[in-house]
Parts: C-alpha cells; sequence; structure tokens
C-alpha cells in the first residue's frame, strides 16, 4: 500500500512539473499571435519597451544586420519608414552588430529611424527566428498581423510589407 501510494505520488509530481514546464513555455511566435514582450537599448542608449511603442500604432521590427545584402534592403526600408511615419508607423532596426560598427554604418546610410544593436542575439531568440533578417509587422495592441523573413535585394518584399502597411495605418 505504501508503495503504490508512493507510486502515485511520483506521477502527480511528474505531471505536475511537465504542466509547470509548459506554462513558462513562450508562446509562438506567429501571424495571428500577440508579439513577444521585448525591450531594447535605442541608438542613445535609452531603453525602448515594444509594448509603449505598439500602444501608440503598429510597430515594423526588423532584425538584421549590416551586410551587403541587408545594405541594399535598407533603402526599401528606410522609405517604408519615411511614407508611414506620418500615419502612425514606427520603424525599427535590430542590429546583429557591434556598436562601434552600426554607429558607423548608421552615421554612414544616414539612418532617421529607430534602431538598436543587440550584439548578442537576445531579439533573435525572443522572436524565434534564426533568419537574417526578418521583419515582423505588428498592430497597434501587439497583434503580429505579417512576418518577412529573408533576403530580398529586388525590393519585392519590402513592396508587399508596404501593402500590407497601408492597410494597417
Amino acid at each position: 500500500m505504501t508503495r503504490l501510494l508512493s507510486v502515485a505520488f511520483g506521477l502527480c509530481f511528474a505531471v505536475t512539473l511537465v504542466s509547470a514546464q509548459e506554462a513558462v513555455k513562450p508562446a509562438k511566435v506567429a501571424i495571428g499571435k500577440q508579439a513577444p514582450t521585448f525591450k531594447f537599448k535605442d541608438q542613445s542608449g535609452k531603453v525602448i519597451d515594444l509594448a509603449d511603442l505598439l500602444a501608440k500604432g503598429p510597430v515594423l521590427v526588423r532584425l538584421t544586420c549590416g551586410c551587403s545584402g541587408c545594405d541594399k534592403e535598407l533603402a526599401y526600408f528606410q522609405e517604408i519608414d519615411k511614407a508611414y511615419k506620418k500615419a502612425g508607423l514606427t520603424s525599427v532596426a535590430i542590429f546583429r552588430e557591434p556598436d562601434a560598427k552600426v554607429a558607423k554604418y548608421a552615421a554612414d546610410k544616414k539612418i532617421n529611424m529607430l534602431y538598436g544593436i543587440d550584439s548578442k542575439g537576445a531579439a533573435w531568440n525572443v522572436f524565434q527566428t534564426k533568419t537574417m533578417p526578418t521583419n515582423f509587422l505588428i498592430g497597434k495592441g501587439g497583434e503580429i498581423l505579417a512576418i518577412a523573413p529573408g533576403c530580398d535585394t529586388s525590393g519585392l518584399l519590402a513592396k508587399k510589407l508596404a501593402e500590407r502597411i497601408a492597410k494597417t495605418v
């Protein structure tokens, strides 16, 4: 009888552990789901909370670097920022490069949209992607409206995102 109670207790404990582990798993990042909790330091070192940006309007988050492909795409995303900023869009580029390199790159490219530096790749973990670049269009309030992974120097990917943004703002 004692052995039976021990086995039963052990099973209950195991189920509780599995349930607790499932409860702490982050929600899957997908279209139609809420954006993950995310904070980053902007170019001036100020901590920015994605939730604060989303309270104001839609946000385009671009996880990127300064490679030649991302560099060619940057012009398209700066145009998207310029075209939709007055309508309420906030564009954010998160670079996975060392601080000094990004500062020089931003000055050279005259980046005038919000950007941050994440040399350790925490943003890629939070947004559950390994693809560079990946773009997330998140609606006001936090629903993920579009995910556009990969590099497209032709501008087609940026054009499709811009069309989706136009329907959002």
